[in-house]
């Protein structure tokens, strides 16, 4: 779930709820300036998530692989879309040393959609993750993308035993279309479907609220999630990064995230963190235990 705070910036009548001041202590400023040192993305700054210090406080963060630019035009995103930029083939090598740096203890890797290329930038996927695992001791979620449905990659992914594997499927059915374009609704429950097919490994899925969606379209989403046998959900308020996005259609109250973290977990979900400030990675080191 790509969300964007400079939401704030495009609208007055934000509810209370959704209004954080940033927790910015030395270890986000170390983190920012190694960061920026190695020329490395994080989905944490491009997103412009609400709770990067939090998060980063704890040594949480989620990597941008594959660089900043996305062949994709989603339009919930805050990510520049067009022709990406030449593979850094350091990236691996500079994520895994960060991380050692920094002694991150739980570590997101993601990545922009990289239709361009012929491998779809699953061999750079797999050097990072062996690489990190090579250096420091840290517990790998991956966040993938749907690799135009190939189960390929997929499986390459499953080789390398991260703790989790994510695929967001960020809205229901009737508005996918809408706000991911070239994405398909059953192409991501089948990517889900087939991790937990060939390994036990906890899979999650995210969904962004206030895109219009009807609590009943929503529920049954949580249905197709839960059949394809997804152990973690995630459930957050969309906020659009600017005008020019998709616009939100309503702010869902903390209480409503709360009646549907109950509704989830009644469902059989291991977790589901639910609430206005939630992202995909929110909280994500306590979903290995």
């Amino acid at each position: 779930m790509n969300f964007n705070n400079n939401f704030n910036k495009n609208c007055n009548n934000k509810p209370i709820w959704l209004k954080v001041r940033f927790n910015i202590g030395d270890k986000y400023s170390k983190l920012n300036k190694l960061l920026l040192t190695e020329s490395l993305n994080t989905i944490c700054q491009r997103s412009d998530c609400p709770n990067i210090g939090t998060c980063w406080k704890h040594g949480v963060l989620s990597f941008l692989l594959l660089g900043n630019i996305c062949t994709r035009s989603c339009k919930f995103c805050s990510i520049k879309t067009g022709i990406p930029k030449k593979l850094n083939l350091l990236e691996p090598y500079k994520i895994a040393n960060t991380i050692k740096k920094i002694e991150i203890k739980h570590v997101v890797l993601t990545s922009v959609n990289r239709d361009d290329l012929k491998d779809l930038g699953i061999n750079l996927w797999l050097k990072t993750i062996r690489e990190i695992k090579k250096i420091y001791n840290s517990t790998i979620e991956t966040l993938i993308p749907d690799f135009k449905g190939q189960q390929k990659p997929i499986a390459l992914i499953i080789k390398e035993k991260p703790e989790i594997i994510s695929h967001n499927i960020e809205t229901v059915p009737r508005l996918l279309k809408k706000v991911r374009i070239i994405a398909k609704y059953e192409r991501s429950l089948s990517l889900l479907k087939f991790i937990k097919t060939k390994c036990d490994i906890r899979t999650k899925t995210g969904i962004m609220l206030g895109l219009g969606e009807t609590e009943v379209e929503l529920i049954n989403t949580f249905k197709d999630i839960r059949k394809a046998n997804i152990d973690i959900l995630t459930l957050g308020q969309y906020l659009s990064p600017s005008l020019k996005h998709y616009e939100v259609k309503n702010f869902i109250t903390p209480k409503k995230f709360k009646y549907y973290k109950n509704i989830a977990l009644n469902m059989g979900f291991l977790f589901v963190e639910s609430h206005p400030l939630v992202r995909s990675s929110y909280k994500a080191y306590k979903h290995i235990r």
